[in-house]
């Protein structure tokens, strides 16, 4: 495993105004702990398997990763859960009813008689996200922590990067980067085109999924404004393999909210989808 670690010192005594975010996948954990008045984070943690869990040996994993930090000793005004995973499906909120929520996702997601779903609403874009939670996860941090609020990661995505699409007026190609899975969305202006999450294992993999997006959008590579973020830089072999193709492809820096972090790196190094959920 591999894991990035911010530590300032964190007053557990006092939990006014204190947030806990934490990021969950079959692939890797990650939380950020902020102070939300004068918007200060304060801890932050990241881990990636080396191979992909099961929600089960997830859980056992964030069980140790709460006990190194100490944060099953803590206590937080909010906590946010957000589940990363490709078991979601998109609904207009005109079509929408939360009493067939297994009919949205049956025909493109690998949905269990056993799993519990659930949605958000995406604010402000008249859509629902419709997903399956890990369950055991929001039972633990329940039993933690108390009432909480969970979501998709999607929908964190989803509602930052189209709130702050008010100046462009061309069609761009968002992709946030992640081990093992890349989020696709494009946007003409505010106006959502598509978005979908690809897992990968290779740079090929990750080339052909947004090779294959532009294509079904028919926007020409040699045109196509696509801007990646997330964990990647211009070295990475990915990125090399993609500006072969795709001539107007740059690494993005995505707007976030203004977290200090005296004598640490910037919030770059931060997961994109935990900084806005502050």
């Amino acid at each position: 495993m591999t894991r990035k670690t911010i530590n300032n010192r964190l007053d557990i005594a006092d939990k006014n105004f204190k947030k806990l975010s934490i990021q969950v996948s079959l692939n890797g954990l990650s939380f950020c702990v902020a102070d939300t008045v004068v918007q200060k984070l304060l801890l932050s943690d990241s881990v990636d398997f080396v191979e992909e869990k099961n929600p089960m040996l997830v859980l056992d994993e964030l069980k140790k990763l709460f006990q190194v930090h100490q944060l099953n000793n803590m206590e937080f005004d909010e906590v946010v859960v957000v589940h990363r995973n490709t078991l979601f499906g998109l609904v207009p909120k005109s079509l929408f009813n939360a009493d067939h929520l297994f009919e949205y996702l049956k025909f493109n997601t690998k949905v269990l008689g056993t799993d519990v779903l659930s949605y958000d609403i995406v604010e402000n874009h008249e859509l629902v996200n419709v997903y399956v939670p890990y369950m055991n996860i929001n039972n633990y941090i329940y039993e933690l922590f108390g009432e909480f609020t969970y979501m998709h990661n999607g929908t964190v995505l989803l509602q930052s990067l189209m709130n702050n699409q008010t100046q462009n007026q061309e069609t761009i190609c968002y992709v946030h980067v992640s081990k093992s899975q890349l989020d696709i969305t494009v946007l003409d202006q505010r106006k959502l085109l598509l978005y979908n999450s690809f897992l990968y294992s290779t740079k090929e993999d990750f080339a052909y999924y947004l090779l294959f997006v532009l294509e079904q959008l028919e926007l020409d590579p040699k045109t196509a404004s696509v801007k990646l973020f997330g964990s990647i830089e211009e070295d990475d072999p990915i990125f090399q393999l993609c500006f072969s193709y795709i001539q107007n492809i740059s690494i993005f820096a995505p707007s976030s909210p203004q977290l200090i972090k005296l004598g640490e790196p910037e919030t770059t190094s931060v997961d994109f989808t935990l900084i806005n959920t502050i």
